[in-house]
């Protein structure tokens, strides 16, 4: 029965294995991380300065409202997933509108940041991806698909993605978490 569910001894195809392994490909990669985080940027300082995102929380909460809300049959609400209406409105209903407006409105910011900086790219596009993921469950398109499309790719290419980038630097001396640079390394 192991030989059946035993490791395989496939390789990703020579093209996939350079796009997402070789430094020479980090070029493509700073375009689309500098894209993404430029969207993310632009899409967090209007949020940053208004107050119906930093002190009330009213401008999400109204975003909520729309989301939860059940129209008239024949329209379809804006939210397919049942759960995730249930999860919407329990946070309408604990006043969470509050947190999570500077939640999102910082977390937009840091993630673009991050995203241009090159630093912790792949942390930085999964947290891109979870929001823009929220904001599709909710109902809300634009450009959401194309971003969380372009920060999936970014967190499959986190080796080389931010190569050009701050990340050059953490993991030359940083190294991972599971395998430690020069300046993590333990002395014996």
């Amino acid at each position: 029965m192991s030989k059946f569910f035993g490791p395989s001894q496939l390789s990703d195809a020579p093209f996939f294995r350079g796009l997402f392994n070789d430094t020479r490909w980090s070029w493509l990669w700073l375009i689309a991380r500098v894209y993404v985080g430029y969207q993310w940027i632009n899409g967090a300082l209007h949020k940053l300065t208004d107050p119906a995102w930093m002190k009330t929380g009213e401008a999400i909460q109204g975003y909520w409202m729309h989301a939860v809300s059940m129209p008239e049959a024949p329209a379809k609400p804006p939210i397919y997933f049942a759960w995730y209406r249930d999860l919407l409105q329990s946070l309408l209903d604990s006043n969470a509108q509050v947190v999570f407006g500077k939640l999102v409105s910082v977390g937009e910011f840091l993630i673009g940041l991050a995203l241009i900086a090159g630093v912790f790219v792949g942390t930085a596009a999964f947290f891109g991806g979870l929001l823009n993921m929220s904001f599709l469950l909710a109902g809300s398109l634009s450009a959401g698909p194309v971003m969380l499309a372009i920060e999936i790719l970014l967190m499959v290419a986190w080796k080389i993605a931010g190569h050009l980038g701050g990340n050059y630097f953490v993991h030359k001396y940083f190294g991972t978490f599971w395998q430690p640079g020069p300046l993590l390394k333990r002395k014996a």
